[in-house]
């Protein structure tokens, strides 16, 4: 079995793609208004929101248990709507001895799709490939796209 992996989901996004990509750019701390039971914090430790090599550090739930992920923004194309985001510490890190987590919205048809990849290498092969953090990703994107037809409605 490899160590290494990579997931992907495209999730349609109804409010809009620019939308999710200017919230996740710039206004991530937001999260833990738009879905308060999955995302409980995103600070700011150094940098600024928004550009390369700022660091963040999130609280959230996840299978049940309050985690903390501390992370770099590894980088950010503005025409591609991406934003690419490298674990630094947290419980991700116990299991994973690299993981990246990779954000960007197309338009396809018309149709806005936020995309989420996970790119990791497990620390040994009893490690599980975290399918169950990337169905977390997509509920996430769901609760941002009702939080904000619930407030601009």
């Amino acid at each position: 079995m490899g160590l290494h992996g990579k997931l992907i989901a495209a999730i349609e996004f109804k409010a809009g793609g620019d939308v999710f990509h200017e919230i996740m750019r710039h206004n991530p701390e937001h999260f833990s208004k738009a879905t308060p039971e999955k995302v409980h914090g995103c600070d700011l430790h150094e940098g600024q929101f928004g550009h390369a090599g700022s660091i963040i550090c999130w609280t959230y739930t996840h299978d049940g248990k309050r985690k903390r992920a501390k992370q770099v923004i590894q980088s950010i194309d503005e025409e591609k709507k991406l934003i690419q985001f490298k674990m630094l510490e947290g419980d991700i890190m116990e299991l994973y001895k690299e993981f990246v987590i990779t954000n960007h919205v197309e338009t396809m048809n018309d149709i806005d799709l936020v995309t989420w990849t996970l790119e990791y290498e497990m620390l040994n092969e009893d490690v599980e490939h975290p399918i169950s953090l990337l169905a977390y990703f997509i509920e996430l994107t769901k609760d941002i796209e009702s939080h904000h037809f619930s407030t601009n409605a």
